[in-house]
């Protein structure tokens, strides 16, 4: 009793020898109390920095992999802005030729309707040579 006091008991309690014909002396390591008294904790285990490691054929492949979404992504991005900018320019013309169609109105008011009718025709002219 005296032994389990002092703190040898202890060290036994972690340690179990066990002696069999055909190995003389194995030591076992049975785990025992945490030092910190956290018993609830799971045991911690070793550092193991190699453990995740990949080989580099298939960190090459996983790469192509990822250019490939990349590259469809890429595409699928380019396409939507094309759609997008389509879309844009379409209301621009419509908004366009509403302002000019509001304009000749206007001018239709005041003027003859040959004259505008001439007048039409000639800024059509300028615009296909300005561009």
């Amino acid at each position: 009793m005296t032994a389990a006091l002092s703190g040898t008991g202890e060290a036994a309690s972690r340690t179990l020898s066990t002696a069999t014909p055909s190995e003389p002396s194995k030591t076992i390591q049975m785990p025992g109390m945490r030092v910190n008294g956290k018993n609830w904790h799971a045991p911690k285990k070793a550092f193991r920095p190699t453990a995740g490691q990949i080989s580099y054929a298939k960190r090459k492949e996983q790469d192509k992999i990822k250019q490939a979404i990349k590259a469809k992504e890429q595409e699928m991005k380019a396409e939507k802005e094309q759609q997008r900018t389509e879309r844009i320019q379409v209301i621009k013309d419509r908004r366009k030729a509403r302002e000019e169609k509001e304009r000749y109105e206007k001018m239709a008011e005041k003027m003859h309707k040959k004259l505008v009718e001439r007048r039409k025709r000639r800024e059509k002219r300028n615009k296909l040579l300005k561009s």
